[in-house]
């Protein structure tokens, strides 16, 4: 029998990670010299942390689907007034799932994180940013108000900031990083007016009390429904730039200039789990406000096919999975709005893994990279310079191809499940948004599966330097120099003779001349054939399987990443139930309970088939385009097919392939109107402020200066000219009084 835990030993689950990050954060300040050689000891402990948290969660977890209790521990922060403010921690299925999810994913990217920064200078401080954000999300889903709730909901926005800006000086990521934070400000500002809002009606902070007040207020009529739908929507706008929805969203593709175990942290368990965990934690405040649920369902529904849309063409392999998150975002928060919380839930849980999954994935191919095309993110994340890597990456290829048919929604993979869920739900409640959710489901399996073939599939083409096309602003004697010491003649060759000599690209801006030079003999040389092969296969750089430390994170995710839908499948109901997540995978079920399993989740396949065909269009059009691991023209996708307009084809595929690598033209319109719009308010502020405020002081100013100058020309001393004044300025009112 397994020991029982206390529920009061959640406390230890956020402080466990909060106690690393201080004592993490803390060395380089007290231990400066000691710290570089105690970096590994940082990282083992910090690991050692978020392992001691996830036991904890994983205990009560599976305690609380036995018990499906809800307890709350509070300690009164401010006793002795008329508001009371009570602190500690709430302990619910909701809790206890997402701590389950934020810790294994914590702890897969600590592991991961060991060999991909082990060269990084700022190596312990990245595993500090690490465990506060991990033990600031830990904060938030265990809040029992919604003070505690915002408090946290900060820390995790500036944890953010800090871990995507952490190679700070690396302008793009500088920029990046401003971004996010600025972005998110707007967000934070509208949560911080709807709790200011909600207290204002409820007269309370905690998050059941709050509700229940305000469900009784609705009813008995004390509240207007607009006011009502008013003060329930300012809240939402603090999810919708958290967890990356239209039309704030603009951060999150920019956030992957962080570190890639970053991306799987923030995409996966910590910034966008957030927003999506408060709109389930608050769903009762929302739920009796139909005006507010289809806010915030379109909201969502318009997030999901433009996030879609911009990751159809994209170069950058993280940049493609960043627009899959917001996409997939698009469907939890359509979810909520429709009533359906637990489906969107349980989307979250089988996407973070999945996602998690694939971020690191392609943080293992770009890590490889690099050493093949230098440490340039143009270079080393552009899926143009991939291919053919699932010959030299197997377990990469093998781990990254699991968690692809999972995003594409391929059963018996987890997302399958959550997907379908999702799609059945919306075209329950909407029509139009089951269409949206389905032409997403086609297009996910579509982009997502372009990903795979451009990286894994096909041949090698950083090494097929005729195929490839150079940044041009590099100047061409930084690549190439040739034997004799002369300028080269082109940024990719340099002929010589009869062989054309080709070197290495550029490695971290600094050339570096002759260290990979291969002589290229004319082609068709029956002579010079043998030699150009021999050249190549000695010369020539590949990727190489990464160690350890990276591999074995990939291995571990991909079993949620297969079985965590399965396990959330309720047989009886066909639907999500987080309190019975564990039921299922620690019970032993006799023959007859497995063969009724099956029948149910055969029934359900047969339900979905729709849904299926949609991601298998997706899936054999990715393949019919990409399936020799090349791109092919913009025009030619579907060359193949006789029974499409070629004219309306080609134009629909320019303005998608447009929309893509423009990402959807937001920024660009964000740089036109809110930008251009602000500078010149903030001009205007300027001018008031110089020529009406400070004109004013200083008019002032200058005027008893001039007085004063004037005056002491007039002033000689004597007594009488101050008394002929005098006289004229009493004898001069008195006249004019007279006349009068």
């Amino acid at each position: 029998m397994p020991v029982e835990l206390s529920n009061r030993y959640a406390c230890f689950i956020p402080l466990c990670p909060l106690v690393a990050a201080r004592s993490t954060g803390s060395l380089p300040f007290f231990f400066p010299k000691a710290t570089r050689s105690l970096r590994r000891l940082c990282a083992a402990f910090n690991t050692f942390s978020s392992i001691t948290a996830m036991s904890v969660s994983s205990a009560l977890f599976r305690q609380q689907t036995a018990t499906h209790s809800i307890q709350q521990f509070l300690w009164a922060r401010i006793p002795k007034s008329d508001f009371r403010l009570k602190i500690g921690f709430l302990i619910d299925p909701l809790t206890l799932a997402m701590s389950v999810l934020v810790t294994t994913v914590g702890i897969s990217a600590m592991v991961y994180s060991d060999s991909y920064m082990c060269h990084d200078q700022g190596y312990a401080r990245f595993y500090a940013y690490l465990s506060l954000s991990t033990a600031s999300m830990l904060g938030l889903v265990f809040s029992p108000n919604l003070i505690q709730i915002y408090v946290f909901w900060e820390l995790v926005g500036m944890c953010s900031y800090l871990l995507i800006g952490f190679w700070f000086a690396r302008s793009s990521a500088a920029k990046a990083c401003q971004k996010a934070f600025v972005t998110n400000r707007i967000g934070d500002f509208g949560l911080l007016l709807g709790v200011s809002g909600v207290y204002w009606v409820t007269g309370s902070f905690e998050i059941f009390e709050l509700c229940d007040r305000f469900f009784e207020l609705s009813n008995t009529g004390v509240i207007n429904p607009i006011f009502a739908n008013t003060i329930a929507l300012p809240p939402f706008l603090g999810p919708v730039a958290k967890s990356a929805q239209f039309p704030l969203h603009v951060w999150l593709p920019d956030a992957t200039e962080g570190p890639t175990p970053i991306s799987a942290l923030i995409h996966a368990a910590t910034m966008v789990a957030a927003g999506i965990s408060s709109i389930a934690r608050i769903f009762n405040l929302i739920s009796i406000l139909p005006p507010a649920m289809c806010t915030i369902s379109w909201v969502g529904g318009v997030t999901a096919l433009p996030g879609a849309m911009s990751a159809l063409a994209q170069k950058d392999m993280k940049r493609g999975l960043a627009y899959s998150t917001m996409s997939q975002l698009g469907y939890m928060v359509p979810a909520s709005g429709i009533g359906a919380s637990r489906p969107a839930l349980f989307h979250l849980i089988t996407h973070a893994y999945s996602k998690a999954l694939s971020f690191l994935g392609s943080g293992s191919v770009i890590h490889s990279m690099e050493k093949v095309v230098g440490y340039s993110p143009t270079k080393s994340q552009n899926m143009s310079f991939m291919g053919g890597l699932r010959k030299h990456m197997p377990i990469t290829a093998t781990t990254f191809l699991l968690g692809t048919l999972s995003l594409c929604g391929i059963p018996p993979l987890s997302r399958f499940w959550s997907k379908d869920l999702t799609i059945t739900e919306s075209w329950l409640r909407s029509p139009y948004l089951g269409l949206i959710t389905s032409i997403t489901a086609g297009l996910t399996a579509f982009y997502t599966s372009r990903i795979y073939l451009l990286t894994f599939e096909g041949n090698f083409r950083a090494n097929q330097i005729s195929n490839i096309g150079f940044d041009t602003s590099l100047p061409s004697e930084s690549i190439i120099t040739p034997w004799d010491g002369a300028r080269a003649e082109s940024p990719t060759t340099q002929t010589i003779g009869n062989a054309t000599y080709i070197t290495d690209m550029e490695r971290n801006g600094v050339a570096e001349a002759g260290n990979l030079v291969i002589p290229r003999f004319p082609e068709g040389d029956p002579i010079c054939e043998e030699v150009n092969q021999i050249h190549s296969e000695q010369n020539l750089l590949y990727p190489q399987e990464s160690n350890f430390c990276m591999v074995l994170p990939l291995v571990v995710l991909a079993i949620p990443t297969a079985f965590a839908g399965l396990a959330g499948v309720d047989p009886t109901q066909r639907g999500i139930g987080l309190d019975l997540l564990f039921d299922w995978l620690i019970s032993i079920p006799s023959f007859y309970e497995i063969n009724k399993h099956l029948e149910n989740l055969t029934e359900i396949l047969i339900s979905s088939t729709p849904s299926l065909s949609l991601s298998l269009s997706g899936l054999v059009i990715s393949f019919i385009a990409y399936g020799r691991g090349t791109e092919p023209a913009d025009t030619k996708v579907f060359e193949n097919s006789k029974l499409i307009n070629k004219g309306l084809l080609d134009t629909l595929l320019f303005f998608v392939r447009d929309w893509s690598v423009n990402r959807g033209y937001i920024d660009y319109y964000y740089g036109i109107y809110p930008i251009r719009g602000m500078s010149f308010v903030s001009k205007l502020v300027l001018h008031f402020d110089q020529w009406v405020i400070d004109g004013f002081v200083n008019g002032i100013g200058v005027s008893s200066f001039l007085s004063g100058e004037i005056s002491r020309y007039g002033k000689n001393g004597r007594i009488s000219h101050y008394l002929l004044g005098l006289v004229i300025g009493i004898i001069l009112p008195v006249l004019l009084a007279a006349s009068c």
